[in-house]
């Protein structure tokens, strides 16, 4: 899943960054609040964590114009501004959690998995096509119930195709959810983690679950 994290504090949001990826999560970062708004109009996230006091533009002002577009990502809050005022006016703006500064990981984790579930349409937090089975929660694969390894990156590949299964997925489309906002899409490695996904995944089986539709994309199909 891909998450927006809009913090100022550079090292504050490499540490977030960095800890989500470690979750399996892919993770876009801006800094200011101008930045922060145009990713969050243009791309497409499951969860964005959003910090109040931001340069050019502040995080009530970006909740304010991303609710007026008819965006519905779930919103965490994550700020020092802790009075009671401050949650209030952020909830009825249209935040769905509320942290406040300094935190605990553990704890930001858990606030997260809880809005991505209540946004899910997997509530028994599992993902499956044919034999192939994904763990939501605990980041684990199973294939005819025989568990597979994945690295986070080929994780996030899977579980992005599994979500859109039935449907044929770009490459371009697939890397920009997979990567950074910055990251080039004309590179071949989106190929390279299609291909190590196939050997984990599909190598030795007789049906294959991971099918190249030549000239478009990827697709899984739940037959």
């Amino acid at each position: 899943m891909k998450i927006l994290v809009v913090e100022d504090e550079k090292k504050v949001a490499s540490f977030i960054k960095k800890g989500l990826e470690e979750e399996y999560y892919s993770v876009d970062a801006a800094f200011d609040g101008k930045e922060g708004l145009k990713l969050a109009l243009n791309e497409e996230y499951d969860l964005i964590i959003l910090d109040l006091m931001l340069p050019y533009k502040d995080g009530i002002s970006i909740l304010k114009e991303i609710r007026n577009e008819k965006i519905f990502t779930p919103v965490l809050i994550l700020t020092a501004r802790d009075t009671v005022q401050d949650k209030v006016k952020g909830l009825d703006t249209g935040a769905d959690d509320y942290l406040s500064k300094p935190f605990s990981f553990e704890e930001l984790l858990a606030r997260i998995r809880a809005l991505l579930r209540r946004n899910s349409l997997e509530k028994n937090n599992y993902l499956q096509a044919g034999d192939l089975k994904l763990d939501i929660e605990n980041h684990k694969i199973f294939r005819n119930d025989v568990e597979i390894i994945l690295t986070p990156k080929e994780f996030a590949v899977l579980e992005y195709l599994l979500r859109n299964k039935n449907r044929v997925i770009s490459r371009t489309k697939l890397s920009e959810h997979i990567y950074e906002f910055h990251f080039d899409p004309e590179t071949n490695v989106i190929d390279v983690f299609i291909n190590k996904l196939r050997n984990k995944v599909d190598k030795g089986f007789e049906k294959q679950i991971i099918q190249t539709v030549r000239g478009v994309g990827y697709l899984i199909k739940d037959d």
